[in-house]
């Protein structure tokens, strides 16, 4: 049982965790849920994903990024996350971080299943407005490949309804060209 001293999990404010990523000019794609959901996937997610390139220069900028939101290690022992000394270098030498933050869950994936990274994902980006910060969202067909080769229960589970979704979305961009 929960002791009542502990803190809340975060508020999801996912335009927060954008805002401070696009002030720091960190270059990223948004994966996942987030970005299914900006193209009409009727789905909720609990974390935000990303795909930030993974150059020196932009590390740097991830890890003040970071550090302005007070990121943490996410571990399932405790609730409030993990501190942990947040450095460029640091972050390079994993290919994924699962965070906390104040805002929400941060999930930073280098190279999602299936796909090459930030340069393969950003080649069929497409730019989304998520809670008021413009950024690059990941082609539905992008999270697709992934999710199939993640091969994972949930990411099978979800197939259905993302393919669906990208035929209704290739249907509406076909009728406006129309």
């Amino acid at each position: 049982m929960r002791e009542s001293a502990e803190k809340p999990l975060p508020e999801l404010r996912f335009g927060e965790i954008l805002r401070v990523l696009t002030d720091h000019e960190v270059r990223f794609v948004v994966i996942g849920a987030i970005a299914a959901i900006a193209q009409g996937y009727p789905l909720t997610t609990q974390d935000i994903d990303i795909t930030p390139a993974r150059d020196p220069d932009n590390l740097e900028r991830l890890a003040a990024a970071l550090q302005e939101l007070e990121a943490r290690l996410r571990v399932p022992a405790d609730e409030q996350g993990v501190e942990f000394p947040i450095d460029a270098q640091m972050l390079g030498n994993a290919d994924m971080w699962t965070l906390r933050t104040p805002y929400g869950d941060l999930d930073v994936s280098y190279v999602p299943s299936g796909t090459g990274g930030y340069a393969d994902l950003r080649r069929d980006a497409r730019t989304e407005t998520i809670e008021g910060v413009e950024v690059f969202i990941a082609s539905l067909a992008d999270i697709i490949r992934s999710k199939e080769a993640a091969g994972r229960v949930k990411d099978q589970a979800q197939l259905p309804a993302l393919r669906r979704t990208l035929e209704l979305l290739r249907e509406r961009e076909r009728r406006a060209q129309e």
